[in-house]
């Protein structure tokens, strides 16, 4: 055993490693092949992006995937289904309460108790994941305006999220990871106060919101940097699987808060925002940001009105238990079970398969919305520029933990 040896040098590691499509023996005249990730800031992750290009003009691109790979659905074989919900944490960790709402709705309906959550557990429920929503919005938007030269939008969104991040430390003790949403209910009931520091902080961003849609979205720098650059035909969106702002920027009206119309969004008044091609080709990259910007008006919106009834209707009570219903031993009915939600970046979707003996699933298939809208990313930048496709990257908004989980 001492003299074991542990690595062998092998001048074709590299190459194995990191294997390429493109051979530089096949290049044609002026073509050459670019990498950029999986260090580049603007790949927003550990993302390596493969391009051919001809000059400046990019004839293709291939993403590398599994740089940040965590083999979240290998882990979620071996644990019980409510010590999951911090591996699911990890998968989108901007938008980590979008994304546990999602997973204990499909456990509590594979259960069966998904009709007598109390209303007070699911405007919770409702108010921490439009928050959240914010959160990854306003990082999509400034990472976004950085990425392509108007840095003071990254300063202002990072303020401004700096406000939620702490309003959702208050409530759940971590900034990011929270594991606050569980099966059943809730870790805990909302701190006393928070309903009121929330409200004041929907007065504050509301101007904030509407100076950034002022200063970077209508600026004439920032449109012609985005506008008519990665053009999104709906039915070339449809037929990839694309869903939230992507699939909505370009013009199709499809929201599963209100298509499923899950917890208590059916209650809630709130508009679906679309792109309309106001400031180049409908679906374009202007778009997409616009509605970025339009959704966080309807979140805010949102986060009223949940404040409304968490302060009135379904206000605190001294014997309210949020975690009543958590069970201790989660053991569903054999069956198949798929649950979807809309993410900050679209459909966020988990496929059980449960075997009705024990408390750990067979099978948790996890569906990322950032992976499936990154697949288009070589249609939307073929024919375009180098500089663009930095413009189409950043307009996809990825998560390299939803990526590659």
């Amino acid at each position: 055993m001492a003299n074991q040896v542990q690595y062998i040098f092998d001048q074709e590691n590299l190459r194995k490693s990191a294997p390429q499509k493109f051979k530089s023996e096949d290049l044609k005249r002026e073509e050459m092949i670019i990498n950029i990730g999986p260090q580049h800031p603007s790949t927003h992750g550990v993302l390596r992006l493969e391009v051919l290009a001809k000059g400046e003009e990019v004839i293709e691109v291939v993403p590398h995937l599994g740089y940040l790979h965590r083999c979240f659905e290998k882990h979620a074989e071996k644990l019980p289904y409510n010590q999951i919900i911090p591996f699911v944490d990890r998968m989108d960790y901007l938008a980590a309460m979008n994304t546990e709402h999602a997973y204990a709705m499909g456990v509590e309906r594979m259960l069966g108790i998904d009709k007598i959550i109390p209303k007070r557990v699911e405007y919770i429920r409702v108010l921490v994941a439009e928050l959240n929503r914010l959160a990854s919005h306003f990082i999509a938007l400034g990472s976004y305006g950085m990425d392509i030269g108007a840095v003071t939008a990254f300063f202002w969104m990072t303020r401004d999220r700096e406000h939620i991040v702490r309003l959702l430390e208050w409530a759940s003790g971590a900034r990011m990871l929270y594991n606050y949403i569980w099966v059943g209910g809730l870790f805990y009931d909302l701190p006393v106060g928070f309903e009121e520091r929330c409200l004041e902080f929907t007065t504050y961003l509301k101007p904030k919101i509407k100076e950034l849609e002022r200063v970077v979205i209508d600026n004439k720098i920032f449109i012609d940097r985005t506008a008519n650059v990665g053009v999104l035909p709906v039915d070339l969106a449809i037929n990839y699987g694309i869903t939230g702002p992507m699939l909505r920027g370009s013009g199709l009206k499809y929201d599963l808060r209100k298509v499923d119309g899950y917890s208590v969004y059916p209650e809630i008044d709130f508009d679906i925002p679309v792109g309309k091609g106001e400031a180049g080709t409908l679906g374009d990259c202007w778009d997409r940001t616009w509605v970025r910007v339009q959704e966080c008006y309807e979140s805010v919106k949102i986060i009223e009105q949940c404040l409304e009834k968490l302060t009135g209707e379904h206000k605190r009570t001294r014997d309210f238990d949020p975690r009543a219903l958590a069970p201790k031993k989660i053991r569903p009915k054999a069956q198949d079970f798929y649950i979807r939600a809309e993410n900050p970046k679209g459909e966020t979707g988990f496929f059980f398969r449960a075997d009705g003996r024990s408390d750990v699933p067979f099978r948790c298939k996890a569906r990322g919305a950032s992976f499936v809208n990154l697949s288009i990313i070589n249609e939307l930048s073929k024919g375009g520029l180098i500089s663009d496709l930095i413009a189409v990257i950043g307009s996809i908004d990825i998560v390299l933990g939803e990526v590659d989980r």
